[in-house]
């Protein structure tokens, strides 16, 4: 455990890749800080499921300063790998990192914010928040209908197929990790029934391209929030995609072409059957209509590049046939995949700080209830790429220079 000081100019909650960006703009600047991480370096990649690979290729681990160097630039990093260029961006500046230390409770006072952490009290002048926004587990409401007796685990608790009993595997949740543990189930020849929602898709590579290429330059990952619908899309479902064994396409008709069952929204339970809305062929169309979107922005860069994308309107779906129960006799284990959601309004007790959703109320990412207060990489903090490789080291700076300045 460390030993913290009573107070301290400047602290950085969080020693992930929001973290330490942070941390690294402000030694730029020379501000005085200390990053806190509850556990090590890394700490939420290292919680992943073990064959876990990066969805982004690893061109966009741009970092401040500290850009992707290896010999696999098309590829995706797995688990490991993250970690360890985490580790190497800390070092390659000196992050003042204190591992292993809990920040359980920040609350404003006279002097600063009083953060409650496992290594004691300690008053702040500044606080940045890089925590990570999803950091609570949401399952649907109609899991509570499922019997007692029944294993059910959240995505961050599996690691593998061998560590669920044998028998047929429900998934919840079809958005980027519901599909990867759908396809991993399968391939170790397990029966797999996966609950499905809506998600965008896309092609792995088009045009001779990535698709964060593509989206990287169409304009998709600087759109903002106000791009958005509603507030409530924050929560939506990121693009289907996988970057296991050199990246490849996934989505629920590659899935249903390899044999696993799709079914629309899990709504129930009973002792003999587990319950799916007939909804999979609007899920589906959902899809369909934001792959056109994307289409559509990218057949505009494509046509100033002079690029032809061969994107084609995908085959028809027909959802006929898709199980509106299974027996639960032969369900083994449900996995809920159906993403986390903001939590910071637990442990943050700062006034007006958070909205309906529990996002933070910020501003280039310095609270609007209380300029002491600073958050990066929120999702849409200002743009969809916040929360990326690619992106979180330009909200990082501008919430260092505002640290510096103000």
């Amino acid at each position: 455990m460390s030993d913290l000081p009573a107070t301290l100019p400047v602290v950085v909650i969080g020693g992930g890749q929001a973290g330490l960006a942070t941390s690294s703009e402000l030694t730029r600047r020379g501000v005085e800080h200390t990053v806190l991480e509850r556990g090590r370096i890394g700490s939420s990649w290292r919680g992943r499921w073990d064959s876990f690979c990066l969805v982004t290729p690893n061109w966009s681990l741009n970092l401040p300063g500290f850009a992707y160097a290896g010999d696999d630039p098309d590829g995706y990093l797995p688990r490991d790998g993250i970690v360890g260029h985490l580790e190497d961006f800390a070092r390659s500046f000196g992050a003042p990192v204190h591992e292993e230390v809990d920040v359980t409770s920040v609350r404003p006072s006279d002097d600063g914010l009083v953060l409650t952490t496992s290594a004691g009290t300690v008053t702040a002048g500044r606080v940045v928040v890089a925590s990570g926004t999803y950091r609570r587990p949401h399952r649907p409401s109609a899991a509570a209908a499922l019997p007692p007796g029944l294993l059910r685990l959240d995505a961050d608790g599996y690691r593998n197929p061998g560590d669920l009993p044998e028998g047929r595997i429900l998934v919840v949740g079809s958005g980027q990790t519901g599909c990867q543990l759908s396809e991993e189930l399968h391939r170790a020849g397990r029966d797999v029934v996966l609950s499905c929602g809506r998600a965008p898709w896309m092609p792995r590579r088009f045009g001779g391209h990535d698709v964060v290429w593509w989206g990287s330059r169409n304009g998709f990952l600087d759109m903002t929030l106000e791009s958005l619908p509603s507030p409530m899309a924050r929560l939506s479902a990121n693009v289907l995609a996988t970057g296991r064994d050199g990246g490849h396409d996934l989505h629920l008709r590659t899935l249903r072409e390899m044999g696993v069952t799709l079914a629309g929204h899990l709504v129930g339970a009973d002792d003999r059957a587990v319950r799916f809305e007939a909804d999979l062929g609007d899920s589906v169309a959902w899809g369909d209509a934001r792959f056109a979107e994307f289409r559509a922005l990218s057949g505009r860069l494509a046509a100033e590049l002079g690029i032809d994308t061969g994107l084609e309107d995908p085959e028809p779906f027909d959802a006929r046939g898709a199980p509106q129960e299974v027996d639960l006799a032969g369900i083994a284990a449900v996995v809920f995949t159906g993403g986390f959601r903001p939590d910071y309004a637990s442990w943050i007790a700062v006034d007006g700080a958070f909205d309906e959703l529990g996002f933070p109320r910020q501003l280039d990412g310095i609270s609007l209830a209380d300029r002491r207060l600073a958050f990066v990489g929120v999702h849409f903090q200002r743009v969809r790429k916040s929360s990326l490789f690619w992106g979180v080291g330009e909200d990082a700076a501008i919430v260092a220079e505002a640290i510096t300045t103000t």
